[in-house]
């Protein structure tokens, strides 16, 4: 499964947030060391061609983890250029805001998705039932590409909005959560939720964190 991971370092919020570090690593190098424990995961980071990426491409190549650059604004563009380039059907969208994000649920969607290959989006925010930084989608590139002429703005910022708002015109699969609803929050966008989730999570626990395993 391709695993493309959105970043880019000019978050208005928190600026550079993918390359601050938090117990020796960069918040990017998190997302993807939680994702190499999932099964064949093939990683692509896919940020933009703005000025302001370039430290973050850099940081890449040095530490030898495969990108791509394109559009800063037209997001959905940038992942379906990053899929089309490596000729898949399919891909995994994955936020470079998610460190505690979960492989064991990757794995999970990752195998479900062999038997529903006939859908153009798989998700588990469609109603979202996990936790924000929990967020899985499997695109059909296809799909993502015959639709692009038609994206909004805030669509091409969000990649899957439009999806979501036309239900009826898309095969779209739905993972619900087996515990209760959760309102944890486990993605990054501010340097006080970093530091929450510092006080919350040991070193240890947070680099063996794995959601599904945690007791309601």
């Amino acid at each position: 499964m391709l695993i493309i991971i959105q970043a880019r370092t000019s978050s208005k919020r928190f600026k550079n947030k993918v390359l601050y570090k938090i117990y020796g690593k960069t918040l990017i190098e998190h997302v993807i060391d939680k994702i190499k424990k999932s099964r064949n995961a093939k990683i692509v980071v896919a940020t933009s061609k703005n000025k302001d990426d370039d430290k973050l491409a850099k940081f890449l190549k040095k530490k030898k983890i495969n990108y791509y650059r394109g559009s800063l604004l037209n997001v959905a563009e940038r992942l379906f250029h990053t899929a089309k380039m490596r000729k898949k059907n399919f891909f995994m969208r994955i936020s470079g805001d998610s460190p505690l994000i979960d492989f064991k649920l990757i794995n999970k969607m990752s195998n479900l998705h062999k038997k529903k290959r006939n859908i153009d989006l798989m998700t588990n925010v469609f109603p979202r039932t996990f936790p924000s930084g929990q967020s899985i989608e499997i695109i059909k590139t296809n799909t993502l590409g015959e639709n692009l002429r038609f994206f909004s703005k805030l669509d091409k910022e969000h990649v899957t909005r439009y999806f979501y708002k036309n239900p009826k015109k898309f095969k779209i699969f739905n993972i619900k959560n087996k515990k209760k609803e959760s309102t944890q929050k486990h993605s990054i966008d501010t340097l006080k939720e970093l530091k929450r989730i510092c006080q919350k999570f040991s070193e240890k626990k947070f680099l063996q964190y794995s959601y599904l395993n945690e007791k309601n």
